[in-house]
């Protein structure tokens, strides 16, 4: 309350804001009139001016601890809040473990261990994820996630799993949902698997369509592409100046890192040099007319050339048979090629300058460069099928083929990139049920087949609808007749 010059308090002119519940606002209630005179003391005894403290006044430091003293009722308070993270801050029996990525060059047996993992709840999740763009700023990804794992949850209440045993196995996964970091560092798709005691995870270089299985294993035919693509290739860029090898597969391409060439053609002559007139003048004087036999630029480049050939053999290429493309300065690549005992090189080449080149525009050019080679088993396969089509080696009925891929009497599959037909089958009385439509328990069959025809050697190729033989969405090449 404000006072006129001869210190006589200035009424207030109408009610506050809130008027009558100050109380609730942390303000005190309105002064009656007799009080005015104890207030006014008060006033005079702990002030010596405007908003000033007398001299005596003891002041609390602004930045105290002002619940000192509280800390085990802020705690007990803390203990009874209802979320996730404040239950289970250690993980309670039943809980998944915490995620962990599934290595990008996983083998076969690691597929076929976690296709065989059994258990009375294993979840399968896929779905679309984003590299860039708006929908990795806004976390849509996450978002996305969170509300298919709240569709799990419902689906498993609904099965009759308690609540208690629910929210432990699904509590990394919630937590993994609100990774802001893990959201912005996404490929194009994700594909996780969850059950008592696994939790895993990968990151899918390719589109990926939102699928979500509870069955008693895992759906591994969201990871078939990274086995079947038959994408691997090399890139080797030459210049004068040095030497690089890279490696490309369906997630894209990295360098390979080549001991002790780091050397261009010149580095190398002046070592070579070095080394000829140290052996000139151990084993003495040359007569004039004899030379010294040091090479020509052609048999620098020729030496260059072998010196390369010889380490990319010894680091990276003795046991491949990827195609190997060769990029760079165009009057070298047919000297190496014609050099090189590496017998998977590409007639064609990319001439051009890649010192400066992004890594990921120089695989976008030679992976189009190198396309008829990498479709070249494809292609045998098909004209393999397409000889015996009027034989009983071949079939495009999916009661013949999927039964075939489940006893590897199937050789080579053909698959329609999202043709679905829903059922289940058992191997042990030969019994499939085939539809169109999903019913409560059923799986999709032609993953099924997919998954165990590659499991048991088969070659299998994931086609666009116009490049399936005869327009069949499901064919297959067998090992033997029926």
């Amino acid at each position: 309350m404000g006072k006129d010059r001869e210190g006589r308090f200035i009424p207030p002119k109408g009610k506050p804001s809130g008027s009558g519940r100050e109380s609730k606002l942390g303000l005190r209630p309105g002064m009656a009139p007799e009080d005015l005179e104890k207030d006014q003391s008060i006033t005079d005894k702990y002030t010596s001016g405007e908003d000033e403290p007398a001299p005596k006044v003891r002041m609390r430091h602004p930045n105290r601890n002002v619940h000192k003293g509280d800390e085990e009722e802020i705690a007990a308070n803390n203990k009874t809040q209802n979320s996730y993270k404040n239950r289970y801050n250690s993980a309670p029996d039943g809980a998944a473990p915490r995620p962990e990525p599934l290595e990008e060059d996983m083998s076969k047996d690691d597929l076929a261990a976690l296709a065989g993992y059994t258990a009375d709840c294993c979840i399968t999740l896929v779905m679309p994820t984003h590299r860039a763009g708006m929908e990795v700023n806004e976390q849509q990804d996450g978002i996305a996630f969170k509300t298919i794992l709240q569709s799990v949850q419902q689906q498993l209440l609904q099965q009759g799993m308690r609540t208690d045993e629910v929210e432990p196995l699904l509590m990394h996964a919630f937590a993994l949902a609100n990774d802001e970091t893990f959201w912005r560092r996404q490929l194009n798709g994700l594909a996780v698997f969850i059950a008592p005691d696994v939790f895993k995870y990968m990151k899918l270089p390719y589109a990926a369509e939102q699928q979500q299985y509870i069955q008693q294993t895992f759906d591994v035919s969201p990871l078939l592409p990274l086995f079947t693509a038959h994408e691997a290739f090399f890139v080797l860029v030459l210049n004068k100046r040095k030497a690089e090898l890279f490696e490309a597969n369906i997630f894209g391409m990295k360098k390979i890192r080549v001991k002790e060439f780091a050397m261009g053609i010149d580095d190398m002559v002046r070592s070579e040099g070095a080394l000829q007139d140290n052996m000139d003048n151990t084993e003495g004087t040359a007569f004039h007319g004899e030379g010294t036999g040091k090479p020509t630029d052609r048999s620098n480049i020729s030496m260059y050339m072998d010196e390369a050939d010889q380490l990319m053999w010894n680091e990276a290429l003795s046991t491949r048979q990827a195609p190997l493309l060769l990029a760079g300065v165009e009057s070298l690549l047919p000297v190496y090629h014609h050099r090189s005992r590496y017998q998977h090189i590409a007639d064609t080449y990319l001439p051009g300058n890649f010192e400066e080149e992004n890594i990921q525009s120089l695989c976008t050019e030679a992976r189009k460069k190198l396309q008829p080679y990498l479709e070249v088993r494809l292609q045998k396969a098909l004209d393999r099928y397409n000889n015996s089509i009027a034989t009983r080696l071949t079939s495009s009925m999916p009661e013949t083929v999927i039964p075939a891929c489940f006893y590897a009497r199937a050789e080579v599959l053909f698959v329609q990139k999202g043709y679905h037909l829903w059922g289940h089958f058992n191997a042990m009385d030969n019994q499939l049920a085939l539809r169109d439509v999903a019913e409560e328990g059923d799986v999709c069959m032609v993953n099924a087949a997919a998954v165990n025809a590659y499991l048991n050697g088969a070659e299998v190729f994931l086609l666009d609808k116009e490049r399936m033989p005869n327009g069949a969405a499901i064919a297959a090449l067998m090992r033997y007749e029926a």
